[in-house]
């Protein structure tokens, strides 16, 4: 069995993998000593640590390679990664290590995605397995399949190789690359992902508004989670309270593939859903059919272009990403209902609306679900959900 540990960079082969270089090996620390096999992929360079050689000389050998930050530093892709652990195993049964697709470094996660969908392509006997490494993750907390703490001297090590080798990193304000005390980790966690669809929506699941987010349906898992269920169907129900069905057209803002469209449309609400993202935009055409109709205009194409009037402009659950909200004061409707998590209600809107002579809130505030923790990705992790209170905001005409 060949080990073979693909990174984006030097760094992270001791960060994340330090259990799988060790001389010892990683299943239970029972193997024998064996060479292990590392893949930089900023670099396409490939290193060979051979069996026998101690840890502190296998760490030297990659501390050589250590790197300023590079913030352009990518995958460099499926081709050129299959090429790379083709080379390394050279024909033998392998097991590959690499990086979480959900991993919250996206360049990390990224790199963790096409190094699994490369070894599918290579021809070895039985197909590499694949082992990712939870890495950094503050907001999943993974169901992991194998754990490997650090002894005190395997830890002491990694302490050693980032003060020594890593310095301009524990200084550094990259968000990519910054070394903080929870990027350390005194216990390397693993997983099999069971399959390329679940690789591909914890990669999809991390991705915000970025445009990976759409490269699986439903990355939100809205059509299957019980939470979001119940928050769609209390946002129709909290809607229709202030706007019955047939009072005039609802424009809902980045209406994703429809989860709430449909739900609008089925309540009898003549609807216009707006998507920039064109796969999205797909999507939701297919979702609603003739009961919708779908614009690609975003936010700001929309406060730019008052072209599309409305009984109430919906913002729901949108408003995280630093949009200007003095946009609203262009927006052609004189009601907006805004959705949001509880912290970001007040921290972001309350103040705004403080500070506004435009708009008022109609009436109090309206819990609309309460947080819950929930599994993600066929239960290979679980988060946190927030919430979410809609506050239904009023033109002034100050």
């Amino acid at each position: 069995m060949i080990d073979i540990v693909a990174v984006l960079r030097a760094e992270d082969a001791v960060l994340d993998f330090l259990s799988v270089l060790t001389d010892s090996g990683p299943a239970g620390r029972q193997e024998q000593s064996r060479e292990i096999h590392v893949l930089l992929g900023d670099t396409a360079e490939h290193l060979v640590l051979p069996a026998d050689l101690p840890l502190t000389e296998r760490l030297a050998a990659v501390a050589r390679h250590i790197r300023p930050v590079d913030e352009s530093a990518a995958s460099p892709g499926p081709q050129a990664l299959a090429a790379l652990v083709e080379a390394a195993a050279r024909g033998a049964e392998a097991r590959l290590w690499t990086h979480s697709p959900a991993d919250t470094r996206r360049s990390r996660g990224r790199l963790g995605r096409d190094a699994a969908a490369a070894v599918a392509t290579v021809p070895l006997p039985g197909g590499p397995a694949v082992l990712h490494a939870v890495g950094h993750s503050p907001y999943l907390q993974f169901i992991s399949d194998l754990d490997l703490p650090l002894d005190r001297t395997e830890a002491e090590a990694k302490l050693a190789f980032v003060n020594r080798h890593c310095g301009h990193l524990l200084r550094t304000d990259s968000a990519e690359y910054v070394i903080r005390t929870g990027r350390v980790h005194a216990t390397e966690r693993f997983f099999a992902a069971g399959s390329a669809e679940e690789r591909e929506r914890l990669f999809a699941l991390l991705a915000s508004l970025d445009e990976d987010a759409a490269t699986v349906p439903d990355p939100w898992e809205f059509a299957t989670s019980a939470y979001e269920g119940e928050r769609l169907d209390r946002t129709v129900a909290w809607i229709a309270e202030h706007c019955p069905p047939g009072g005039g057209p609802l424009v809902e803002v980045g209406a994703c593939e429809g989860a709430l469209t449909t739900r609008l449309a089925e309540k009898g609400f003549t609807v216009h859903a707006t998507e920039p993202n064109p796969v999205f935009r797909r999507r939701l055409t297919e979702a609603v059919g003739d009961t919708a109709q779908v614009h690609p205009a975003s936010l700001e194409e929309l406060a730019a272009r008052p072209e599309l009037p409305g009984a109430a402009y919906l913002l729901i659950e949108m408003l995280y990403y630093g949009q200007d909200l003095a946009l609203l004061d262009r927006l052609p409707a004189d009601l907006v209902f805004v959705a949001l998590e509880p912290e970001t209600l007040a921290t972001r809107l309350t103040p705004w609306l403080e500070s506004t002579p435009h708009w008022e809130r109609a009436g109090d505030a309206t819990p609309l679900v309460a947080p819950a923790l929930e599994t993600v990705c066929g239960g290979r992790a679980y988060l946190s959900k927030r919430g979410s209170v809609g506050v239904l905001l009023r033109r002034t005409g100050a």
